[in-house]
Formats: C-alpha cells, structure tokens, sequence
C-alpha cells in the first residue's frame, strides 16, 4: 500500500480526532477533512441521563431547590455578617399577619382553614431556621436536622397541593 492512500492523523485539540484524506490522483481540490468527535464516557452519559430527568421534573423538584437555596443563603450570611439574622427574624412573623389578613378578609372553614394554618406554620418554621441559620451556621447543632425536616415537609405538601399533568 502506498503513502497515497493511507490517512494521516492531525493532532488537534483534546477529545477531538481528525483524520485527512490524502488528495486524490488527477484532482487539484483541497483534501477532505473528517472531524470524528470521542465517543463520550460512561460518567458523562449517566450524568446526562440524571440531568435529564431532573430537568424534566424541575417544576416538582421547586421547594427543594428552595430549600438548597436556603441553605447556601444561610451559610454565606453567617460567614459574612452573623448579625443579618437579627435583620431577618422579624420576617418570621409575617406568615402569622397574612394568616390573620386572610381571614378576616376570606373567612375559610374546615380544610380550607387547616391548610392555610398549616402553610403558615412551615413558613414560619422556614423563616425561624434561616434567621437562626444565619446567626448561628446552618449545620450547628439541631439546625440541619430541622433544615432536613422542613424540606420533607415542603416537598410532600408541594406534590400533593400541586396538580399534576
């Protein structure tokens, strides 16, 4: 076999093989240029497949998504300025205000009334950690187990509030 009609490899950048096909006989074109991309790794694949599917479920995955945000949140103002938590602990009662707003303005009864009770006690519950979180470091003490509580929580409330397709 001659050196005409072997390929020749190029070196390009990393993961990327090119191969050039040598000019052929009586032709006065440029070679042609075939970029074979690497196949990909088994790592990147399964990472796509979760990627994926987490993308497809992202509006049911929101409060704990929320909560992730919560608790960077959280972290960062303890490490930046531990006193935010005293800026923050007065929004802990306003879930209790718009529960009282709401009622007198919309009167609920039975179930209606259980689930706004019950909302505003998570976000009450919610904005007590994240002003204590801030003070005093979202993993200190019985903070990541209430952290961990009231994503449960969220969650479980979010799927069965939420009206599925």
């Amino acid at each position: 076999m001659s050196s005409r009609t072997r390929t020749r490899s190029v070196k390009t950048t990393a993961g990327v093989h090119t191969v050039r096909i040598p000019r052929q006989r009586g032709r006065r074109s440029d070679p042609f240029v075939i970029v074979v991309p690497e196949r990909p790794s088994l790592t990147r694949e399964a990472l796509g497949f979760v990627g994926r599917g987490l993308w497809s479920i992202r509006r049911a995955l929101a409060p704990t998504g929320l909560s992730v945000l919560a608790f960077l949140v959280a972290g960062l103002l303890h490490a930046i300025a531990w006193w935010s938590a005293l800026v923050i602990a007065p929004v802990a009662a306003v879930p209790l205000v718009w529960l009282l707003v709401m009622q007198r303005r919309r009167p609920a009864r039975s179930a209606a009334l259980a689930w706004r009770i019950g909302l505003a006690a998570l976000a009450t519950v919610a904005a007590v950690w994240l002003a204590l979180a801030a003070g005093f470091g979202p993993l200190d003490g019985p903070l990541a187990l209430l952290w961990l509580l009231i994503l449960i929580t969220a969650q479980t409330a979010w799927l069965i509030i939420r009206p599925s397709r």
